[in-house]
């Protein structure tokens, strides 16, 4: 372990303001050392009741077109909040466009989705209860079929002081559930906290990350300058070459500008074991795979990243060795405590 430099930092706790009888309990989440400082939503500050509440409602069908399919159908906690699947499946049985991305330590993220159409967690809730194809439900019903419910107007009524249910206190209710599910409990964040060691292997596949000559993932996935494991930005990494005819091109469909095509929104490194399979479209079923494409199958074209420095050359080139030590080094990244942890888990004795 000679030479490496690597933040030390204590794991994510939950602060409580003292409770004043007529407001919610004020929450402060106490940033990861080696993490960026947590951004806030000032318009939507974390309570106690605002989190209970947007769980409760993530968990509950009741956002559906016919009270059958939930947030967590398709975002399952055993899965870091991913489903485990190539491609979603919407409430009809379709199967949607993409990849389902695993949820956690989303208050980092600069944009959402895969294609960084939404830019906060707020503004991201609104998308799947509408879409025909994913949860199939009109806003204005939403709000009537929750009013309806003396449960949800208690609870709307302790977290925002009205009874009133609105689109955008359900928005910000799950955005605040959302943004407390913060996962900091690895093997590597142990390292870091001075709790564990890394194998000699995890130590290879680490430094062989962070080496600009050798796996250069550092530009993109970060685990040295800080641990989030991702940079949160969108790049096309030179998944394929794309013409006239393909189907996905990315943020290219929002901004319209050719220079965004196949760019897609950086994955966290972190809970990979359970987030299987991989990029947008999910055409990897392991970690194996995706090593493979980054060492020889980088297509180059006008469109990769510059930042994919041996595209010409197919990728890094590395030797099996050299894979298998990264890889172990991944799985160092992967949580599981946040897969169990009973705050993020369903209110009800079992998942809708």
């Amino acid at each position: 372990m000679k030479g490496i430099v690597i933040f030390f930092f204590s794991a994510v706790t939950l602060l409580s303001v003292q409770r004043n009888a007529k407001e919610p309990v004020r929450v402060h989440l106490e940033t990861p050392l080696a993490f960026p400082k947590m951004p806030t939503n000032e318009k939507n500050p974390l309570t106690e009741e605002g989190i209970e509440l947007g769980r409760r409602l993530f968990y509950d069908p009741i956002l559906s077109a016919d009270n059958s399919f939930s947030c967590a159908t398709c975002h399952q906690q055993k899965f870091a909040f991913s489903d485990g699947r190539t491609k979603g499946i919407g409430i009809h049985g379709d199967t949607l466009r993409r990849n389902t991305p695993g949820l956690f330590n989303l208050a980092w993220y600069p944009q959402l989705f895969w294609d960084g159409r939404a830019s906060s967690l707020e503004t991201q809730v609104f998308e799947p209860v509408r879409k025909h194809n994913e949860m199939d439900l009109n806003w204005s019903e939403a709000e009537r079929k929750i009013q309806k419910q003396k449960h949800y107007r208690d609870m709307f009524k302790a977290a925002f002081g009205s009874e009133k249910v609105d689109s955008v206190k359900i928005a910000r209710a799950i955005a605040q559930f959302e943004r407390s599910m913060i996962s900091a409990n690895s093997k590597f964040d142990q390292v870091l906290r001075g709790e564990r060691f890394l194998s000699e292997s995890e130590y290879r596949g680490f430094i062989l990350m962070n080496d600009q000559n050798k796996g250069n993932c550092l530009h993109c996935h970060t685990s040295d300058g800080d641990a989030l494991g991702t940079n949160g930005q969108m790049v096309n990494n030179g998944l394929q070459r794309y013409t006239n005819n393909t189907n996905d091109i990315g943020l290219a469909e929002l901004s319209g500008n050719p220079l965004d095509i196949g760019k897609f929104k950086v994955p966290s490194l972190r809970n990979l074991v359970f987030t299987a399979p991989y990029m947008h479209d999910g055409r990897f079923e392991t970690l194996e795979e995706v090593l493979d494409f980054y060492s020889e199958g980088v297509k180059d074209a006008p469109e990769t990243d510059a930042r994919m420095a041996r595209a010409k050359h197919g990728g890094m080139q590395l030797t099996d060795q050299e894979k298998q030590d990264i890889i172990n080094f991944l799985k160092t990244m992967s949580d599981s405590s946040f897969i169990t942890n009973p705050a993020f888990s369903s209110p009800f004795q079992r998942e809708p």
